[in-house]
């Protein structure tokens, strides 16, 4: 119980794959909305998703 204000998380940047599954580019945004919405797509795929439904 004394060591538990010393819990480290850490941040595994060089694991998370940034890349949308529809433009193949890479963007932060990928990950936002795979956290947010469960799907890999960058903010500008996301737009025209939501544009044009297809």
């Amino acid at each position: 119980m004394k060591n538990d204000d010393h819990i480290v998380l850490q941040d595994n940047n060089e694991n998370t794959d940034n890349f949308c599954e529809q433009c193949k580019k890479e963007d932060e945004s990928v990950k936002q909305n795979l956290i947010m919405h469960g799907y890999k797509i960058c903010k500008s795929c996301n737009l025209a998703k939501t544009i044009f439904p297809i």
